[in-house]
């Protein structure tokens, strides 16, 4: 095929369908590198930070545990238990306001959940609108060329054969279209299942630092002792 020559025939707004396609497969592929490498980092960090946290509350060293918080801002979970811990660590230390610190807790968890998958899904709506659009997009260039190449035919009153050539081009604008969408849904079901383990690990590891606090309250109550260990679900 000599696609210099077809695209030197193709029509001017079907010229400009396909750009407009190819420009939407550029984004497409795009946001689909950035978050790559964003929920990538994110893995790494939390994978270094969840120990450490851990021992951090084990020694019931809150300091500690919000400077760890702090070392791995890259991390999802620390984001969300860094800055609910943060928000009731005065409360920690005080025995009366045990229960007021495990509400406020469980309330600063969601809230910064929520936060964070609102950040985390940003770019996920354009995958979706250029997977569900980008056939039809390439269906109107389509129908575009096969309406030129029959007013061609008319004009010149040549048969069918005379414009085969140019359904055949027009056809090309479907195939581009369908290059677009395709891996465009294909990422957006992948980026929707990572984010759907991301979310199911921040509510595990809210629920084990709030566990955490009910369990060092009692602690403290009955004898004074030590702290269970935090764990993470990786």
């Amino acid at each position: 095929m000599d696609y210099m020559k077809i695209w030197h025939d193709t029509g001017t707004l079907n010229k400009g369908i396909v750009i407009f396609l190819a420009l939407m497969s550029v984004v497409s592929l795009s946001v689909a590198v950035t978050k790559w490498l964003r929920f990538r980092k994110m893995a790494t960090a939390t994978r270094a930070f969840a120990p450490v946290f851990s021992q951090a509350l084990e020694n019931d060293n809150i300091p500690e545990a919000l400077a760890a918080a702090d070392q791995y801002p890259g991390s999802h979970v620390a984001r969300v238990l860094g800055e609910s811990l943060r928000e009731v660590a005065p409360l920690l230390e005080d025995p009366r306001a045990a229960g007021a610190a495990i509400v406020s807790c469980e309330r600063s968890v969601e809230r910064e959940q929520i936060l964070l998958a609102n950040d985390l899904k940003s770019g996920m709506g354009l995958l979706a609108t250029i997977g569900a659009t980008a056939p039809f997009v390439g269906l109107l260039g389509t129908t575009l060329g096969i309406v030129r190449a029959f007013m061609g035919m008319g004009e010149s009153g040549a048969g069918l054969e005379a414009v085969s050539g140019g359904i055949a081009e027009a056809l090309i604008a479907t195939a581009i279209g369908l290059v677009a969408a395709i891996p465009a849904v294909w990422l957006y079901n992948y980026f929707t299942a990572r984010l759907d383990t991301l979310f199911s690990e921040l509510a595990y590891a809210g629920r084990e630092m709030i566990d955490w606090m009910m369990t060092r309250q009692a602690k403290r109550e009955l004898s004074g002792g030590g702290t269970p260990t935090f764990h993470h679900g990786d």
